[in-house]
């Protein structure tokens, strides 16, 4: 651990740096918390990666957007299961709305995260569209895809998390929300989240998930397990009976891969751990030999098939 100078923390940025140069590198997990120990640390490692980089794959120059009352927006470089797959470093996707609310979008395959004003932070997934507000600063809304919450506590003032028609009313702690095509799904891997309070009223302890449907129905509670809550975060999608249709889903959000599904597959369950990487045909054949199906190679992407 460095004495906390810049050129201390500049020289644990190039050890980072260098380290991730080999192939067998996997200390992601040392990699992020050591990003998360200063807000200073993601600048200073983005400026030196930069002066690492060759001429012609400089970056453009990152900015920090500053909301009023609200969040400052950290950008991240995009990660497929731990490496780097692009210095997508900026504030694309970022737009200040005329209501004063912020509009975040991530490409497939890109991952971000945003440190609120009050201490909590959001980490999005790819493929993903979430909303804050400038008047509401502890409020996000996700219109589509996925993201880890970590919120902080405050007594009497809850954090509120919209998603389709459903609430999530957290009162300090960590889980993760998908907001699918026809549905949702949470994770709780710490503390305590209220799915629907005014409604079901369901509550939702850590190592408990829900499903709900857009179609209707009663809402599915099930345990799970709390180390494979966000593991995208990792470069690791952890399945225990969900369809071949969500994982595809899933894996095209982390990865940008183009994954279409039969029918005759689609609802097929599927239990396993993908470990995800820049290699996407290894990918593929994970996912093919663990759930015993067929992938074909098309113009753009694949198709699973029995």
């Amino acid at each position: 651990m460095s004495d906390g100078t810049p050129f201390a923390v500049e020289a644990e940025a190039l050890d980072w740096i260098i380290r991730q140069r080999d192939p067998a590198f996997d200390d992601w997990e040392g990699f992020t918390e050591w990003l998360e120990l200063s807000p200073g640390h993601s600048a200073i490692y983005d400026r030196m990666a930069a002066i690492d980089a060759e001429p012609g794959d400089l970056p453009e120059p990152v900015e920090e957007i500053s909301v009023a009352r609200q969040p400052v927006l950290a950008s991240r470089r995009t990660w497929l299961g731990g490496a780097m797959a692009a210095a997508l470093v900026g504030i694309i996707g970022f737009t200040l709305l005329d209501s004063g609310a912020t509009h975040i979008e991530t490409a497939a395959g890109e991952q971000r995260t945003v440190a609120l004003a009050d201490g909590s932070r959001i980490e999005i997934n790819g493929g993903s569209v979430i909303e804050l507000d400038e008047d509401r600063p502890r409020f996000a809304r996700i219109e589509s895809g996925e993201a880890m919450f970590h919120v902080v506590h405050r007594e009497g003032d809850p954090f509120l998390v919209e998603a389709g028609k459903a609430r999530l009313v957290d009162m300090g702690t960590a889980f993760n929300v998908i907001r699918r095509r026809d549905g949702l799904t949470v994770a709780v891997s710490e503390g305590l989240v209220l799915y629907n309070p005014q409604r079901e009223n369901v509550r939702l302890d850590a190592g408990f998930g829900i499903e709900a449907s857009d179609a209707g129905g009663p809402p599915q509670v099930q345990a799970i397990d709390v180390f494979s809550v966000g593991s995208w975060r990792k470069g690791q999608l952890v399945y225990n009976g969900t369809s071949i249709a969500q994982v595809a889903e899933d894996l095209g959000r982390t990865t940008g891969l183009t994954i279409n599904v039969s029918p005759d597959v689609a609802s097929l369950p599927f239990r396993g751990a993908l470990l995800i990487s820049d290699d996407r045909q290894r990918v593929i054949d994970d996912l093919t030999a663990l759930a015993g199906i067929r992938a074909e190679k098309q113009d753009e992407g694949w198709l699973l098939t029995r």
